[in-house]
């Protein structure tokens, strides 16, 4: 998989515009000059970054395609770029006869990129939800500065699990304007969820991961809610282990002027999260050499448990009837805002599955509403095999409509109903 950025081009090194009218000046990018993509001459340039992408998937075989930060692409043509290059995409893995994916990322909450062409959409394949990642975050860390202002109770996870978007037209006080659209009817194979990713990591003042914000047994919860959702779940280089290396923006510019502008930029960006201190120096070399991966670690202490949990949650995932459908119609959520626990339950033909959640750093007894039948853990985060203290959560439960349970700080078990 290929990220590609086909909204704006470095300020360094960059001699595009000695070749063509590639940029307009008619918008202003975050990121120095906008492409022209619906301007005078602009059917050369759509043309220019089609055949870019056909290149990739055709001279290099690369089998999916990110598209980097699409809502920086100001195209008002009838026939847009982004659905003249999924055309010419889906149209080249036919001819091959192969699979490719084109996945895009955008802040818009926009359902239109991903429904077909025929119904006024772009056509790609999925998009990333950051609402799942914001709703996280904020349940865990506390954090309510810049765009965390619109998350922190549990109702906005219940959402993001049930529609992918959480804003889907209402009011955001970050945004201060009305903001998404619905989410209900996509399918959820075509949202990618996270708790980590390149840009909610390394766009952190210090890029400190969640490894160094939240207690180990929080690690474990996050895992599980990433990997049991019925989204495609991605995980951050490391995340796996509990990688606790920062992932701090760096450059390595040769413009004294553009090192002066980007340092000066990196304080001014960071200035509505109310955050203290300010960022590594991009150009030092250590900035770099403090962001690399330590793959060691995955094999010692605590690291090592974690990357055995993930394992486990990946084979879960593909095993169990129940949570092997990427299928949210086949979901349902209760949360219990006040205690912090969230109930999912989820069910297919073959079998059903029920997951139980405590985001509180309390213990909690709860009564929860879960179908008639019994019921056998296959996992708990709290287990002693966790490097925990042991589970209060009992290997069956027997349910005549609703089940009393004691759950750990933090924590979550997963269910399968047992067939009689």
């Amino acid at each position: 998989m290929l990220d590609v950025v086909y909204n704006h081009l470095g300020p360094e090194g960059n001699y595009l515009g000695d070749f063509g009218p590639y940029f307009t000046s008619q918008y202003q990018s975050l990121w120095g000059q906008a492409l022209n993509f619906d301007g005078p001459d602009s059917d050369e340039v759509i043309r220019y970054f089609t055949e870019n992408a056909l290149y990739s998937l055709r001279d290099f075989r690369i089998d999916a395609l990110h598209l980097d930060a699409i809502h920086g692409i100001v195209d008002r043509n009838a026939q847009p770029f982004l659905q003249l290059l999924a055309r010419s995409v889906h149209e080249f893995a036919r001819e091959a006869g192969r699979e490719i994916y084109l996945i895009a990322e955008s802040d818009f909450n926009d359902v239109r990129y991903i429904q077909p062409a025929e119904s006024g959409g772009c056509g790609m394949d999925a998009q990333w939800s950051d609402d799942f990642h914001h709703a996280l975050h904020t349940l865990l860390t506390g954090e309510q500065t810049g765009y965390y202002q619109d998350f922190g109770k549990l109702e906005h996870l219940e959402k993001a699990f049930t529609e992918g978007f959480v804003y889907s037209s209402q009011y955001s006080a970050y945004r201060r304007r009305r903001h998404g659209n619905s989410s209900c009817h996509v399918p959820a194979r075509q949202f990618v969820v996270f708790s980590q990713n390149h840009d909610q990591v390394g766009n952190r003042l210090f890029g400190d991961r969640l490894s160094t914000l939240v207690s180990f047994e929080a690690l474990k919860l996050v895992a599980g809610m990433v990997i049991l959702v019925p989204y495609i779940p991605l995980l951050f280089m490391g995340e796996e282990w509990g990688e606790r290396a920062p992932f701090q923006y760096f450059t390595s510019h040769s413009d004294a002027a553009l090192v002066d502008a980007v340092r000066r930029g990196r304080q001014a960006e960071f200035a509505f999260f109310r955050w203290q201190g300010l960022p590594p120096d991009p150009q030092d070399e250590a900035t770099f050499f403090r962001s690399k991966v330590d793959h060691s670690r995955r094999h010692t202490g605590w690291h090592q448990i974690m990357c055995g949990f993930y394992q486990e949650l990946i084979n879960l995932r593909r095993t169990l009837p129940g949570l092997a459908r990427p299928d949210k119609q086949r979901l349902e959520t209760c949360g219990l805002e006040q205690e912090k626990v969230l109930l999912i339950r989820r069910w297919s033909d073959a079998g059903e599955a029920v997951v139980i959640a405590n985001f509180s750093k309390e213990p909690k007894s709860v009564l929860l509403v879960v179908p008639e039948g019994a019921w056998r853990k296959v996992l708990d985060s709290a287990d002693q095999r966790w490097r925990e203290p042991g589970s209060s959560v009992p290997p069956r439960s027997n349910s005549s409509g609703t089940v009393q349970l004691s759950l750990c700080p933090e924590s979550f078990s997963v269910f399968q109903r047992e067939v009689i």
